[in-house]
């Protein structure tokens, strides 16, 4: 029997074939056109085998059964269909739609091929991958495996059975949750499920996998057998009429009707459920072709899948400088900002000295690692071995010499340049001369602050976000003498701690805090005119935010606030902010309403169980519109708009260079709703004259704040988008 060159075949003595994928120079296997074709053939070459009586597929990738679809298939098919429907539009779309059926009948193929295979999932388990799995006749996983469906957060949706087959095992709710979340279960969770039939050790994967097949497993799954019967019943049964009216309120509760991916999945689920399997699978690809064709799909495979790996496997870092072997990471501030850098470092595998004044304040930082470890342990994520592993890597220490050896220093200490600065005249007299520096500050230029250091070569900022252990970006700022090998460092260090890095040049507030700022200085004003505050917060919501402006001033301190309006009014003049915002947030100071933390804010935080409200005085403070005189759909626009207005900004200022990185970062940093891809890809997506013009109009009504820049106006005459006017490194200019 013929090995391809990702699948080898071993058929033992009971005429079992073992089918172990595992493709060449790769970390990870996934689905390629190559792939597939090679798969089609094996599952050929099986049945036509007299001497094979059933297939184990298994993975030879340590952990990882498969990532899923190969990023470049995806953007060929898009690239395919781009370049074929200017030619011939009806055969681009049959074509379109041949593609994006194909994985989906060679699953089928395997279903009903006549023979039984089984699915050892080994490891990671995603998209096509566990369709494959759900495809197969029995499936064991080992104990350590996770799987899922997790298409809808890039803008798809599983189009290979997935919507068909998981509500045929489970029971309604559940998978529509599971498809509409694009939750990743563990193995326990999946069996629960009834998605996986068996959860064992790695060790007895395969012999487990075997045994079922020798047990008789049938090789005719039960939605082909006369008498199936549905986990939840008919769609039009007693049964049904309890499920579906309530799957409207979930689709709601999770996407706000703004995912073209999600809407489909519902109604995939709903037309699939009341036909047979093949014309449910029909049904299936038609809705992923039409998924395919919109804006959001597009865009959001480009940010979310496409520029993600991109910026995550360094696309921004300088090729001159060699990999850098970092062991030894100082952080200096143990306070919640650099008790959770170390935490993310030494979870990493780094070595970290964690500095504070004294070694009560340092041992706190510490314990802060210490409360996240037991944490997993309790949650089953960790063992105790490993918790104790990640806290042997931190020392906790007030003695600066302790960072002679480091590799890098991130200086986490109070936001106050002063104390940064005192700070950094310690560190750099036993800092090592090859060492690099690195500031988190979410505010203060890099520049100004690297006055304090003797080599500004080596001086860097990384801001991170918090809480550290759960925000996934990164903004790494240089300053005017930063060198190549500080940025080669932090961005080494960013990926060692598994975090996706933007790469931004100096200014007040840099990217994301730029951008949240527009954000909530907005709902500001829809306050003082009046709007409703729980419309205000609705209406962000249903632009897609995932936490209304209020909740999160809440959240980020409204004492804050104050401190930055200060700060922006003494650097840059007393017309550099609103005094009606001013006011406002001066009031809410004086009355103690300071947020979260103090429970009272713009909202008011009772004692648990009891959930958050909008403080009622708030809307005693000014005079209140009535609700259904306000353009709700504008509301949203000034939301999306201010914020991609500002992005364009940063763009045109040179701040931002690349645009993968204002749509990657304003999502992973502060939420931009992510169906659009981001803050330009927002403006790309509807195109830069629409944009322009709905700047205009949100202008005419409410001010100068939303006038288009002159970028903007030039690129919305000649059509051109930021894509193709700012080409990113080492991909492809888009057409314009």
């Amino acid at each position: 029997m013929m090995n391809s060159e990702n699948f080898t075949i071993e058929i033992d003595g009971d005429g079992l074939a073992l089918v172990t994928w595992d493709m060449p120079g790769r970390s990870m296997n996934v689905f390629t056109q190559e792939v597939m074709g090679e798969f089609d053939a094996m599952v050929d070459e099986m049945v036509a085998d007299a001497a094979v009586k059933g297939v184990v597929i298994t993975s030879g990738k340590t952990g990882s059964f498969t990532g899923g679809a190969d990023l470049k298939m995806l953007s060929g098919m898009f690239e395919s269909f781009e370049a074929k429907k200017r030619e011939n539009h009806d055969e681009a779309i049959r074509e379109l739609f041949d593609g994006a059926g194909r994985m989906s009948w060679i699953w089928r193929k395997l279903e009903t091929c006549g023979k039984p295979f089984v699915a050892a999932i080994n490891g990671t388990c995603m998209g096509g991958g566990f369709e494959l799995a759900l495809a197969c006749h029995g499936r064991v996983a080992a104990t350590s495996a996770k799987m899922g469906l997790p298409e809808v957060k890039v803008g798809i949706f599983p189009g290979a059975g997935g919507t068909q087959r998981v509500p045929r095992l489970t029971d309604t709710q559940s998978a529509l949750q599971m498809l509409l979340k694009g939750s990743t279960l563990t193995a326990d969770k999946a069996k629960g499920m009834k998605l996986i039939d068996a959860v064992v050790s790695q060790d007895d994967l395969v012999a487990t996998a075997k045994e079922m097949l020798k047990s008789g497993l049938s090789a005719v799954k039960p939605w082909d057998q006369k008498d199936f019967k549905l986990p939840s019943g008919p769609v039009y049964s007693p049964q049904g009429a309890q499920v579906w009216p309530a799957v409207a309120s979930l689709y709601r509760k999770e996407t706000n009707d703004n995912y073209p991916g999600a809407r489909a999945i519902v109604k995939c689920v709903y037309e699939g459920l009341l036909v047979p399997m093949d014309t449910a699978l029909t049904i299936e690809q038609r809705y992923f072709t039409e998924v395919l064709q919109t804006t959001e799909a597009a865009m959001m495979i480009r940010s979310l899948f496409v520029s993600m790996q991109e910026l995550n496997k360094g696309a921004r870092r300088p090729k001159n400088v060699p990999a850098s072997d970092l062991k030894t990471v100082g952080i200096v501030g143990a306070g919640f900002m650099g008790a959770g850098i170390a935490y993310v470092a030494a979870q990493g595998g780094l070595d970290v000295v964690l500095i504070d004044r004294d070694q009560e304040a340092a041992d706190k930082g510490k314990a802060h690692s210490r409360k996240l470890m037991e944490g997993l342990v309790s949650k089953g994520r960790a063992t105790k071995e490993q918790a104790e592993a990640v806290l042997a890597k931190i020392t906790a220490t007030p003695d600066y010499d302790a960072l002679k050896n480091a590799d890098l220093v991130v200086e986490a200490v109070f936001e106050d340049r002063d104390v940064k600065a005192e700070v950094t005249r310690k560190v750099a007299a036993v800092l090592r001369k090859d060492a690099i520096y690195a500031s988190n500050t979410s505010t203060i230029p890099i520049t100004s602050l690297a006055e304090a250091f003797e080599d500004q070569e080596r001086f860097i900022g990384i801001h991170f976000f918090s809480p550290v252990d759960r925000m996934m970006l990164t903004e790494v700022i240089l300053g005017e003498k930063t060198g190549d090998k500080a940025l080669a460092v932090a961005l080494d260090f960013v990926r060692a701690i598994r975090k996706t890095p933007i790469v931004v040049n100096d200014t007040r507030g840099f990217f994301a805090n730029r951008c949240v700022l527009r954000y909530m200085s907005e709902a500001y004003d829809m306050l003082v005119e009046g709007v409703p505050p729980a419309m205000i917060e609705n209406a962000a919501k249903f632009a897609g935010m995932p936490v209304g402006p209020l909740a999160l001033n809440d959240e980020t301190a409204v004492d804050l606030s104050l401190k930055i309006m200060k700060a922006t009014m003494r650097d840059m003049g007393e017309d550099s902010v609103d005094p009606r915002h001013f006011k406002l947030v001066e009031q809410m100071n004086g009355d103690g309403r300071l947020g979260r933390k103090a429970g009272k804010g713009f909202y008011d935080y009772p004692a648990k169980p009891a959930k958050k409200s909008l403080w009622p005085g708030l809307k005693d403070m000014f005079e209140q519109q009535p609700a259904d005189q306000i353009d709700f759909e504008e509301l949203k626009q000034r939301f999306l708009a201010t914020m991609a207005l500002e992005a364009a900004r940063t763009m045109e200022e040179g701040v931002v260079v690349d645009p993968r990185e204002a749509d990657v970062g304003s999502i992973l940093g502060f939420g931009y709703a992510p169906y659009t891809g981001g803050t330009i890809s927002y403006i790309d997506g509807m195109g830069t004259e629409a944009f322009v013009a709905l700047c205009e109009k949100l202008a005419a009504k409410h001010g100068e704040r939303f006038e288009p820049t002159p970028l903007l106006r030039e690129m919305a005459k000649t059509g051109e988008t930021f894509y193709g006017r700012f080409p990113p490194e080492g991909s492809k200019a888009e057409a314009a």
